[in-house]
């Protein structure tokens, strides 16, 4: 039997299984998904060493892959960071022929920024290789765990 005090706690707090309605809950959820980012970015660094690319190259390199040729300021929007930065990740990666600059023909004050063939066969093995590290850690999930966290974790990200 519990007391009216006990009921009107779990009635605050809710069930003990919920954790985003306890606050230490939330903590401990907050540490947990920390360390699985904290993970996935000690990994994304071993994985991009061989090729001397930064997370943020990649982010980059990505995106244009993804959206194609744009302009650099479209780049610096999509990546949603300062004009200058885009321009300094997009120097590395020019410097590595994984990526060129060329003139707007709509508009010659503008530049343009595309990924070379060089610079696509290497975004190509990086997949390759970030799919297996990936693997590694959300492979001890089960297929319905995956698209369940990628779900939540959307939905996070909106």
């Amino acid at each position: 039997m519990t007391s009216e005090r006990g009921d009107a706690a779990q009635a605050e707090s809710g069930p003990p299984h919920l954790a985003s309605t306890d606050p230490a809950g939330d903590e401990s959820l907050a540490d947990a998904f920390g360390a699985v980012a904290r993970q996935l970015r000690e990994k994304s660094a071993e994985t991009l060493a061989p090729w001397d690319i930064t997370p943020a190259h990649l982010r980059a390199l990505r995106t244009l892959s993804r959206h194609g040729t744009m302009r650099l300021s479209e780049l610096s929007d999509h990546l949603q960071i300062a004009p200058r930065t885009a321009t300094e990740v997009v120097d590395a990666l020019e410097s590595r022929d994984l990526v060129r600059r060329r003139a707007d023909p709509a508009d010659r004050r503008a530049t343009l920024v595309e990924v070379t063939e060089h610079g696509a066969a290497i975004l190509a093995e990086i997949r390759a290789t970030r799919g297996t590290e990936a693997g590694r850690i959300f492979g001890r999930l089960s297929p319905a765990d995956r698209a369940e966290l990628a779900r939540i974790l959307s939905k996070l990200r909106d």
